[in-house]
């Protein structure tokens, strides 16, 4: 074994022999003959994944694959490695148990170093992580989702009318779950479309892409786009990235961050995305929430004086976001808007989102809190198609999100009310929210701060 080295990369040999295998569904795998010859395996170590290349006596290659963190391979025997690509295996027999151990280090070391490189991994908690996927890797939750009329049947109007943005074209499917947005982007003509999927259901549309004969066309990458690799760049990313009130699951970064793979004027579907707030008023709500916190007035529950623990469980209901829908006639000013390019905008601008706001009071009342939804824009060649949260339109699973204020504001008709709010981003995949709102003829003023991440459903 020879090893050489440079400022960015390691490049090690090994004599091997290989041996392939074809995946059979009723017999697993399938052993071919081994190569008869010893082979050269040279392994190209970059900062985030190993180029492994094994060629005959002549340097012609027989077998090439990039290995990251996401790639399958495990041991065989004392010294031997099995790795997997899609649904072809090749077992790598090494002349000794030592040589077998240093290649194996160094694909742990670039695995490691891509672990704690990677962008997602730097924003997000591992137990988060692994809540997340898991309960996206349910079928279960891809039906409720895919049964959403307005969201899946949008995005194939979106698709299929602009067929000309997708025919003979290279397509990223971001977060493809079950991979459905790759089969439209096929139907409109797609050459190839990589779809890219962190959860276990990535197994699922890998079996739905060959049971529907288009294996040939789309390829299910099992990974996250912050840490895979494609082998081209493509025309069109598409995705669906949005969580309640848009931004919840930061996804859209996520979505943001796979157009470092995008072509100069390559597109995206969607394209941007506006989010409305308006002030509302609704004592029914507000004073459900203040009597969930009644069970901790008791004062002798089982023996137990609870309290002390009111005003906790006060604040503590007041930081819940309230995912619900509502008749639009408690809204008291017309909508402010604020909007998302998602071909502009950097992954770091949604670290901390500003959204100040001025509204005209069209009724007199009490202000309870700020209702938010949103809309997407898909801007194609040929037609831009919207998929709207509104209240005024037909229910997705998205439903609307409203914010309490814990003291509500007096207005009058014509007076106007003034703040901002302000969302930060933090490691549970979610925002905390920082609402401030005065009323400016008063000088009144009320706020409150909310948890995204833990929403009541209504």
């Amino acid at each position: 074994m020879a090893a050489q080295s440079s400022s960015t990369q390691q490049l090690l040999r090994y004599s091997v022999k290989l041996i392939f295998a074809e995946e059979e569904l009723s017999a697993g795998l399938k052993l071919n003959s081994p190569s008869q010859t010893a082979l050269q395996l040279e392994v190209q170590l970059g900062d985030e994944d190993a180029d492994v290349t094994v060629t005959d006596a002549d340097g012609v290659c027989v077998f090439k694959c990039l290995v990251s963190r996401d790639t399958e391979y495990c041991r065989v025997g004392k010294q031997s490695l099995l790795i997997t690509v899609g649904y072809n295996s090749a077992l790598i027999l090494f002349k000794s148990q030592s040589e077998y151990s240093t290649f194996s280090d160094a694909l742990k070391k670039c695995h490691n170093k891509n672990k704690e490189g990677s962008v997602f991994s730097q924003r997000t908690d591992e137990a988060s992580a692994l809540q997340y996927f898991q309960f996206y890797g349910y079928l279960s939750q891809q039906q409720n989702m895919m049964q959403d009329f307005v969201r899946t049947a949008t995005y194939h109007r979106a698709i299929l009318q602009n067929d000309v943005d997708f025919v003979d074209k290279v397509v990223l499917d971001v977060g493809c779950g079950s991979g459905i947005l790759s089969f439209f982007a096929v139907q409109a003509g797609a050459r190839k479309v990589y779809a890219v999927e962190a959860s276990t259901v990535a197994k699922h549309a890998e079996l739905l892409v060959r049971s529907n004969n288009l294996s040939d066309k789309i390829v299910v990458l099992s990974g996250k786009i912050e840490e895979i690799s494609l082998p081209e760049n493509v025309d069109v990313v598409i995705s669906e990235p949005m969580g309640y009130m848009l931004f919840n699951e930061r996804m859209l970064e996520t979505y943001l961050h796979s157009k470092k793979w995008l072509k100069t004027r390559g597109m995206m579907f969607p394209t941007f995305s506006d989010i409305h707030l308006a002030p509302f008023s609704d004592e029914q709500l507000y004073m459900e929430h203040f009597s969930r916190a009644n069970f901790w007035y008791q004062e002798c529950f089982y023996g137990v004086n609870l309290s002390s623990l009111r005003t906790a469980a006060v604040d503590e209901y007041f930081r819940q976001p309230i995912v619900d829908t509502f008749d639009t006639r408690i809204l008291m000013a017309q909508t402010v808007k604020y909007t998302v390019n998602f071909l502009e905008a950097a992954e770091e601008d949604l670290h901390r989102v500003e959204i100040p706001f001025v509204f005209q009071m069209t009724h007199s009342g009490l202000i309870h809190g700020l209702a938010f939804w949103f809309d997407v824009a898909f801007v194609g060649s040929l037609v831009t198609v919207w998929l709207s949260t509104a209240p005024t339109e037909p229910l997705t699973h998205w439903y609307q999100v409203r914010c309490l204020l814990q003291t509500p504001l007096f207005v009058k008709e014509g007076e106007s009310l003034s703040g901002k709010v302000l969302l930060v981003a933090n490691k549970r995949q979610s925002y905390d929210i920082h609402i401030v709102a005065m009323v400016d003829e008063t000088g009144i003023k009320s706020s409150n701060i909310l948890d995204l991440k833990n929403p009541v459903f209504r």
